[in-house]
């Protein structure tokens, strides 16, 4: 039988249905698709708005403020006591003869009193290290924790002459300070930590040995960072040790960055651990003070010994110092002195650590008026009565050269520099010329007095230069004996 005209329109329609039903699912699906895509876009606006307020939040965060003082420059602080000190460090400061602040310490301390990250810009010789302790040591007046600051810096010499410093300051407060340097007993430095000192001064190798070896001392209630001459810390042999520091300590943290020059790697750590930092810039151009005199003697060749001890024959009875470049030319330039009459002690990073604080210690009461070093002394040591430098081997960082020249005319005083120039340092002492932006006379020896010399001082000379070799000789040997060779520092292997 033939189906049903209502049966075939029944069909007809109940697939028209079907396709009406279809077509509704797929509008409801492609709607829902279309919100889903609304809404993805909107979370990734939101997102990308949240991205750029990071930004600039992170942006804002480590903005510089720049504060640029000229030396002349009057300052509104004309007292320690303007600063609204605490009494026992007023009274250490009238004790240390610090009658009215530096331009670094009148401008830095008061940032540092409000709890800011300052980087410190100043001429050596200008006060920084009083600049970062006087804050330091206020805080801790509040505090009384320990383990509460850490200073780094890139010597061993320097670390002892800041712990003396803070000593002097924190001396009616009982402070305790402590110096963690290489070429120490580990035992005698675990014992000091163990007494819960308020500052460390150390070394930053030294301080991560300890970090890493010694029970039960940690940084993690660090309150305050220093690194002084920060933009020698931050060579790049120093980079891997300060890198793991940096993981260990507090991001939540004052930090200090204080240096005589300004360089792109201290830009770069500012940009990664300072906080709203503010710049604090007595000199901005690479200078040395209007009160030293800086010349120079072109020298001909194999006669710079000769050179040499004409100087000190000149300046007989001065406080010298006596910079080379390696800490072989400083030990055969001694013997050299001494060989001749002079009274001249070396300081390098091959004599033991007892040797070199010996060394120093001498040079400063007056016992040797004649300190021949390597660059370990020319940053931040604070030898107050130096009256000439002799540059006898240009250094080949044109910073270094103000570091060295530093040394002397500190503190509004005189002093002189002469560098002994070769045939094989004039491109050094062009780069130095444009970088101090001026040039340096030069100075014309009695050659009468440099012939009579030049004998006498040749045959000392191969006397120093054996004596040198047997130096080094024993040197050796008794690193061999010993297995390994005591960590020095850094910048010296």
């Amino acid at each position: 039988m033939a189906p049903s005209i209502s049966g075939k329109v029944k069909k007809k329609i109940s697939k028209a249905e079907k396709k009406e039903t279809a077509s509704s699912l797929a509008e409801k699906i492609k709607k829902k698709a279309l919100l889903e895509r609304q809404k993805s876009e909107k979370s990734k606006s939101k997102d990308q708005n949240n991205q750029d307020q990071d930004a600039s939040n992170s942006q804002s965060k480590n903005s510089v403020e720049t504060v640029d003082v000229e030396e002349s420059q009057e300052s509104k602080i004309n007292s320690f006591a303007d600063l609204k000190l605490i009494p026992e460090l007023l009274e250490a400061c009238q004790g240390m003869k610090f009658d009215k602040p530096t331009p670094i310490q009148a401008e830095a301390i008061p940032y540092g009193l409000e709890g800011r990250d300052i980087i410190g810009l100043a001429q050596t010789g200008s006060g920084k290290t009083a600049a970062f302790s006087i804050p330091i040591l206020q805080a801790l007046w509040h505090a009384q924790t320990p383990y509460f600051a850490c200073v780094l810096a890139p010597t061993r010499e320097l670390a002892y002459q800041i712990r003396e410093t803070f000593d002097a300051l924190g001396s009616g407060m009982g402070l305790r300070c402590v110096t963690i340097v290489g070429g120490m007993d580990m035992m005698d430095q675990a014992r000091d930590l163990m007494r819960k000192p308020h500052v460390i001064v150390a070394t930053p190798g030294r301080l991560m040995d300890h970090l890493e070896h010694t029970k039960g001392f940690s940084l993690r209630a660090l309150k305050f960072l220093v690194m002084d001459e920060a933009d020698r810390l931050l060579d790049m042999e120093f980079g891997p040790v300060l890198d793991k520091i940096f993981k260990i300590i507090p991001r939540e943290r004052t930090t200090y960055l204080f240096s005589a020059t300004m360089t792109s790697k201290i830009e770069k750590l500012q940009r990664a651990s300072l906080t709203n930092p503010v710049r604090v810039a007595v000199s901005n151009k690479y200078s040395t003070v209007d009160t030293l005199i800086q010349t120079l003697m072109v020298v001909p060749e194999g006669y710079k010994n000769t050179y040499l001890i004409y100087l000190l024959n000149e300046f007989v009875g001065k406080s010298i110092i006596i910079f080379t470049r390696t800490c072989a030319h400083a030990q055969r330039t001694a013997l050299l002195s001494r060989l001749l009459g002079f009274s001249a002690i070396p300081l390098h990073g091959q004599l033991t650590q007892s040797q070199r604080l010996g060394a120093l210690n001498k040079f400063k009461a007056g016992d040797r008026n004649i300190l021949v070093a390597t660059d370990v002394a020319a940053r931040g040591l604070d030898i107050p009565s130096v009256d000439v430098v002799i540059n006898y081997d240009i250094p080949t960082d044109s910073k270094a050269y103000i570091h060295r020249v530093g040394r002397t005319a500190r503190a509004g005083r005189s002093g002189k520099s002469i560098s002994l120039v070769t045939q094989y340092d004039l491109e050094l002492i062009l780069r130095i010329e444009d970088v101090i932006d001026m040039k340096l006379p030069k100075e014309v020896p009695d050659r009468d007095i440099i012939v009579s010399l030049h004998e006498t001082v040749d045959k000392a000379t191969a006397e120093a230069i054996r004596e040198t070799k047997e130096f080094q000789e024993n040197r050796s040997n008794k690193g061999r004996k010993k297995g390994r060779r005591d960590d020095a520092d850094r910048e010296e292997r």
